[in-house]
């Protein structure tokens, strides 16, 4: 896979991207699902779909259409706590993708900066990534806390916030993601976006998306990268690696 030279940046989503990390992601979930009933969304009205990831964009979507926006921002500082304990109980269990600190090293040998957005919680993404070896090769982190729930990730609004840390446009990021929220963030902040295999998300999920380029791994990425060290056009690369 040619890296195009409009992108100054690459960056990436962390868990099933970046790290191999081990988050019980449905007791986030219930944790979520549950205050959301607790402020008085119906049950009906929770889309549990994304039970596997952190999702309370539907929640939201009914207090803000209810008239209760007053109480929707509510949703996030009472489940701050909780979440993060749940993404700390694992955390020592992390690791990093085979070569994602040499990935990180050798895009800034190219004069590319690098960064981190993702769902997780502040603490947990500094944590898990200096456990890995990877947080000194990052140029900034956003992380779900950083900002209202409403600028996290999957709004766009979280991509701009990384692009103004790291010193660069939306459009001069190409972002890799394992999930169809790191695709939505990226594509309506106009980023480039490249989706992994090693995560939530399978080959045939993907190729449902119209366009979506698909690499097995950051690994892949990266062995290509060192095959061509010199930056090329994207014009004929392949889908996937």
């Amino acid at each position: 896979m040619r890296l195009d030279p409009k992108y100054k940046a690459v960056c990436f989503d962390m868990d099933g991207t970046l790290l191999d990390t081990k988050v019980d992601y449905e007791k986030m979930a219930n944790i979520c699902f549950d205050e959301m009933e607790r402020l008085g969304v119906p049950k009906d009205q929770i889309n549990r779909d994304e039970g596997y990831k952190f999702n309370i964009d539907s929640g939201l979507k009914w207090l803000y259409t209810h008239g209760r926006s007053e109480i929707a921002y509510q949703i996030g500082n009472n489940i701050k706590q909780r979440t993060r304990d749940v993404e700390m109980d694992t955390v020592n269990l992390s690791k990093p993708f085979p070569h994602a600190a040499d990935l990180l090293i050798k895009l800034h040998s190219m004069g590319i900066k690098t960064g981190l957005l993702t769902r997780g919680c502040r603490e947990y993404a500094i944590t898990a990534t200096k456990l890995c070896g990877v947080y000194d090769f990052l140029d900034g982190i956003v992380a779900r806390d950083d900002y209202t729930e409403q600028e996290a990730k999957p709004s766009p609004i979280a991509m701009k916030h990384l692009a103004e840390i790291i010193g660069v446009k939306t459009h001069e990021i190409l972002y890799f993601g394992d999930h169809k929220f790191d695709y939505q963030c990226a594509r309506d902040a106009k980023s480039g976006f490249i989706a992994v295999l090693t995560g939530t998300s399978g080959y045939d999920d993907w190729k449902r998306i119209n366009g979506v380029k698909i690499c097995k791994s950051i690994t892949d990425f990266y062995e290509q990268l060192e095959s061509t060290p010199i930056r090329e056009d994207s014009e004929g690369a392949r889908d996937e690696i």
